[in-house]
């Protein structure tokens, strides 16, 4: 198995269709990756996950699972019959992005203890609406010859 790799998938006589992942990945971010790709854990097996109901169409779903996770760009080990690069139409050409990368920084960042203590960003008070400066003429006022009010 390569160094960097996140996840690995096979096959088990007693659990079918099975994955785990290495040490390299959260346990936790490696459970919620696998639970959405319908593996479910093995009792009494920590960090096995079997696929559930592998009966349909087991194969197809372990190779889409392989899959999903190397575009999301996780590095991924697979049984010979389970990889869809091997099984698949001869691979294309990748040009590297990165991606993996990222990943792999991401994975130990969510890993790794946290230094910020959540405290509030200091910043200013917001600031008020400037009041427009007093015109520096007054309004003329004309009383009429009724006692008041003005004219028109």
């Amino acid at each position: 198995m390569e160094p960097g790799t996140h996840f690995v998938f096979g096959t088990h006589k007693e659990y079918g269709f099975v994955a785990s992942f290495t040490s390299s990945m959260p346990s936790h971010l490696a459970q919620w990756f696998l639970l959405r790709e319908t593996f479910e854990p093995v009792p009494n097996k920590p960090g096995l996950f079997r696929l559930s109901e592998p009966e349909q169409d087991g194969p197809r779903r372990t190779r889409q699972a392989v899959h999903d996770l190397r575009r999301q760009g996780y590095a991924v080990h697979a049984d010979m019959a389970l990889d869809p690069a091997a099984s698949a139409s001869p691979p294309q050409a990748v040009l590297p992005n990165g991606l993996l990368e990222r990943r792999s920084r991401l994975a130990q960042a969510a890993a790794g203890r946290t230094t910020q203590r959540g405290t509030a960003p200091t910043t200013s008070p917001p600031s008020a609406r400037p009041i427009p400066p007093k015109p520096a003429y007054a309004p003329t006022v004309h009383l009429t010859a009724s006692g008041g009010g003005r004219s028109r």
